[in-house]
């Protein structure tokens, strides 16, 4: 990494303007819809998803910031918010006392069941039913890879 930098082109900074600035109106669109119909952050949307997909509904914290590429402290904080709000329990891992888990409540299964619909009504409108179906196979291509290089086998 020594020397000049290969310098983006005006196709390459248009490519990755488009991204960085699609990507944080289609989230912040996506979290005022929830915020609005069901006061609901779409970070908190996100880790609702995570846990009722996960076996018992309940997720190792470590696990869940991994999922969802946050730190370990700010999913700590964020499941705290959660917890007080009753969407979430923590409960001790009985194998790793050092290991905590999130757990899905009854009430944030049914706050998920409700905000779903809205969410994904969200995507589909303002994503996925604007690509046809080959740009949805190269736009999960292609962030599939950047997450293989980032993540490492």
């Amino acid at each position: 990494m020594n020397g000049e930098p290969c310098w983006l082109d005006a196709e390459e900074m248009r490519a990755w303007r488009a991204y960085v600035v699609g990507k944080a109106v289609l989230d912040a669109q996506l979290n005022r819809d929830l915020q609005e119909r069901h006061q609901l952050a779409l970070g908190d949307y996100e880790l609702l998803v995570r846990l009722s997909e996960a076996p018992g509904g309940q997720a190792r914290m470590s696990t869940l910031a991994e999922q969802v590429a946050s730190s370990k402290s700010r999913i700590s904080h964020q499941v705290g918010r959660m917890e007080k709000a009753g969407l979430v329990r923590r409960q001790e891992c009985p194998a790793d006392r050092r290991g905590v888990f999130a757990v899905l409540t009854s009430h944030g299964a049914d706050v998920l069941r409700n905000a779903a619909p809205t969410h994904v009504r969200g995507v589909r409108d303002n994503l996925v039913d604007l690509l046809s179906d080959q740009e949805r196979l190269v736009l999960a291509e292609i962030f599939e890879r950047v997450l293989g290089r980032l993540r490492g086998p």
